[in-house]
């Protein structure tokens, strides 16, 4: 059998795991052999090649040739980790919620399938939600730009020496300023609605 290739992490048999570990295994024919998890690609390839020289494995199938003794492959290799009752414990409930997931989108699929006009009703809803969301944040930014021109305007009069119908101290004219200054450029035509 020719030797296998080395995956990414470098090593032959150790695959890098989605959260940044690296997991150590040996296959042969239909038998796979599970090391465990590691935190370095390095410590993986040492309890991979220790694992190699128990079975009896050539060297050319070791991810590291200096190694020339079983012992020594041994004393390099990490200790395995031990696994507690809380371990065993979490991974317990972590199975339980995978199972229940599992047959939570099995049930959803067949209901799906049972009932095409409740999947078309849902469609129609959420359609309707969106356009009516659409709807009401254009007629708020609508009436947040009214509201930014007359504050624009009672300032400008105010500043070409006219009266206003604000006095200097009144707070509703930082309110309308305040609730005015804040995203009334946006594009009408851009939705802002995300799926």
């Amino acid at each position: 059998m020719p030797p296998r290739r080395r995956s990414a992490s470098g090593y032959r048999g150790i695959p890098q795991r989605p959260n940044g570990g690296f997991y150590a295994e040996i296959r042969s024919g239909d038998i796979r052999l599970s090391l465990g998890t590691y935190d370095t690609a390095h410590e993986a390839a040492r309890a991979f090649d220790a694992a190699t020289w128990r079975i009896g494995r050539p060297r050319l199938q070791m991810n590291f040739p200096d190694v020339r003794t079983l012992q020594h492959a041994l004393d390099l290799a990490p200790p395995p980790r031990l696994n507690s009752a809380q371990d065993r414990a979490e991974h317990t409930a972590l199975q339980r919620r995978l199972l229940v997931a599992q047959e939570d989108e099995r049930v959803m699929a067949e209901c799906r399938r049972r009932h095409p006009e409740d999947v078309a009703y849902e469609q129609e809803y959420w359609e309707r939600r969106r356009k009516e969301d659409t709807r009401r944040r254009r007629e708020e930014r609508l009436d947040r730009r009214r509201r930014k021109a007359l504050a624009c305007a009672q300032a400008d009069l105010v500043n070409a020496g006219g009266s206003s119908f604000f006095t200097e101290e009144d707070e509703r004219w930082f309110d309308i300023w305040l609730s005015t200054s804040d995203d009334t450029d946006d594009d009408d035509g851009v939705d802002d609605w995300s799926d």
